[in-house]
């Protein structure tokens, strides 16, 4: 999200004049500066974010990758939750059980 909010703001600053002023929240405090200044900073920040992604992405992969060869190592099979279990085995009980024969409609006897 922070990624797109900067490239939003990258589109909307970069057709303006260059000396034209414009605010920036620093930390809490909005600075006054003019677009000149403003635009590199951005650009650097939704870089550095990018670089943060990418990196937070190989970690993942490799964390992921790591998992499946320990799994395949130690033949581990992953189960469903308890709850999930519980929840199919009462509606497997209930199956079986499940039908309740009634005489035919409207007979009275």
């Amino acid at each position: 999200m922070e990624v797109s909010e900067h490239s939003l703001v990258i589109n909307a600053i970069q057709p303006l004049d260059p000396a034209r002023r414009c605010y920036r929240m620093i930390g809490g405090v909005l600075v006054e500066r003019n677009i000149k200044e403003v635009l590199p900073a951005v650009q650097r920040n939704k870089e550095g974010i990018e670089e943060v992604i990418a990196r937070l992405n190989e970690a993942l992969e490799k964390k992921k990758k790591e998992i499946a060869d320990f799994e395949a190592k130690y033949k581990i099979r992953i189960r469903k939750g308890d709850s999930d279990m519980k929840d199919e085995e009462g509606s497997k009980k209930d199956g079986g059980s499940q039908g309740v024969l009634v005489g035919p409609a409207g007979s009275a006897e």
